[in-house]
């Protein structure tokens, strides 16, 4: 299968079969890996300090997640590991019953998320609307902005310029070479720098020790017991549909911007194969993490598996065998290629001027709430879902609108055809039974709906309720003009639903 591979300011070009012969591949790929592998070492561990474990936990759980999804799922150059999102619904876990209990929790989700992928959960991406998916591109990117406010208070003021130089250094030298990832190179010149100087900056060391050694597999401390699984099952499960959602839309981001198809049913089943093995080793478990995708994908350009890999292998030779190097980067360096990251991912294009003015009410306001719904919650998941909620009511009110009722008398007074024009459901539908004159209508009632379409049991309650109201009033009613669905629906269930009695 083929796919497409571009460097940060070149456009996509095909990638061939025997793509793994391409030493500028290889090279993307590799660089790709390592700026990923540099820039997951912080957040693994503050995720692991959110979950309440230690540091060593959240890195193991990058190491398998990456790992094992750059093999089993379906988005390539997505980088999966450990995340808040995650950590946030599992902190209560370990806080209240313990690591065990954490790590059992994991290995469910990751069962769960095999149910749910083999059920097919993957297919509700497509009730996303666009406003959700703009609003969740923009939030995402301002809670990567916003995770790096706290590493800029109360710091020394060696800390800004140093921010400053890594943010010149990455939109200067992609102008002048794209060989090397501009990422890597403000991380490495600004160690060099910092430790050169003897700069005293908070350094990656300051967030926690790295592991020494690589994990070893295991079965979770608790008991095997119903009490057990009644206790972390709504953890799990939790857990598994916030990693999904997360997951997925990761995916259809990467998607859209590498003008490529995912297995988004394979992702979901790879997911739940990552968690499984992540609980498994001990770690924390995790889900597409959206920062470093950005990273691995839109900033250095890797578009394999590869990267992915690469990514989770390069983070444990990291921490356990250049520990003391990796300890020394300054995190002024990391959050500058999070700012840059998160300059890039925000679609400034959806609230340009121009745009505004085009865009209906309802998608705007649409894209605003899933914004301050996620950015309020520092959950995507939950901004996602009422972003896709409000855009559904947005829609079922524009529609309902939509339906017109217009009467035309026989010139002889015998008879009245009412034409509906527009689609029947519950929120359209409504309204109709006040639209018509049961009083003054002569005898015989027409009612056309060829320019309709029936779509749920309210439509068909309310024609119900028409129809009775004309016929306590000794007047009969005719329906008209029915299409084969809405003649199966109005079929099956006309004088089923009491509808007027």
């Amino acid at each position: 299968m083929s796919s497409s591979v571009a460097s940060p300011t070149a456009g996509p070009r095909r990638l061939t079969p025997d793509w793994w012969s391409d030493p500028k591949v290889w090279r993307t790929e590799i660089l790709a890996g390592l700026v990923v592998a540099l820039a997951l070492v912080p957040e693994a561990i503050s995720f692991s300090i959110i979950a309440g474990v230690d540091p060593a936990i959240g890195l193991f759980a990058s190491f398998t997640m990456a790992v094992t999804t750059a093999i089993v799922g379906g988005r390539r150059a997505m980088i999966s590991a450990a995340t808040g999102a995650v950590a946030l619904v599992i902190a209560p876990v370990n806080r209240e019953h313990g690591l065990g209990y954490l790590v059992a929790t994991v290995i469910l989700a990751g069962v769960l998320q095999i149910i749910l992928g083999a059920l097919g959960v993957a297919k509700l991406m497509r009730f996303i609307p666009r406003s959700v998916m703009v609003g969740f591109v923009n939030a995402l990117a301002i809670l990567v902005f916003m995770a790096q406010v706290p590493e800029m208070r109360n710091v020394p003021w060696a800390v800004y310029p140093l921010i400053a130089a890594g943010l010149a250094l990455m939109v200067l030298l992609p102008k002048i070479t794209t060989v090397i990832p501009a990422p890597l190179v403000s991380i490495v010149v600004l160690t060099v720098i910092t430790v050169a100087a003897g700069i005293a900056v908070p350094n990656v060391g300051d967030k926690g020790a790295l592991p020494s050694s690589l994990p070893a597999p295991g079965l979770p401390d608790v008991p095997f017991t119903m009490d057990t699984l009644t206790t972390i099952a709504p953890y799990a499960f939790a857990m598994a549909l916030v990693g999904l959602m997360e997951s997925l839309m990761t995916a259809k981001l990467v998607d859209d911007i590498t003008d490529t198809r995912s297995d988004k049913t394979r992702e979901s089943i790879g997911q739940g194969i990552a968690n499984i093995v992540t609980g498994f080793f001990g770690g924390m478990g995790g889900c597409a993490v959206i920062g470093q995708t950005m990273i691995n994908v839109k900033v250095s350009g890797a578009r394999t598996r590869l990267s992915t890999f690469l990514a989770g292998s390069f983070l444990m030779v990291l921490c356990v065998v250049f520990g003391p190097i990796v300890s020394d980067i300054p995190m002024a360096a990391l959050v500058a290629v999070m700012i840059m990251v998160s300059f890039t991912t925000f679609d400034w294009h959806s609230i340009a001027p121009r745009t505004l003015k085009r865009m209906p009410a309802g998608e705007i306001a649409v894209m605003v709430i899933t914004v301050a719904v996620v950015v309020g919650t520092h959950n995507l998941a939950i901004g996602v879902v009422v972003g896709s909620v409000t855009a559904m009511i947005v829609f079922a009110r524009r529609v309902a609108r939509l339906a017109e009722v217009t009467a035309v008398t026989d010139p002889d007074g015998s008879a009245v055809v009412y034409r509906v024009t527009g689609e029947l459901f519950f929120a359209s539908s409504n309204d109709l039974v006040g639209q018509f004159d049961y009083a003054g209508d002569p005898r015989k009632v027409v009612i056309d709906l060829s320019a309709a379409h029936i779509w749920d049991a309210s439509s068909v309650a309310a024609l119900d309720a028409i129809t009775y109201k004309y016929s306590q009033r000794g007047k009969s009613v005719e329906i008209t003009g029915l299409n084969d669905p809405s003649a199966h629906l109005h079929g099956k269930l006309s004088g089923e639903l009491a509808a007027g009695h």
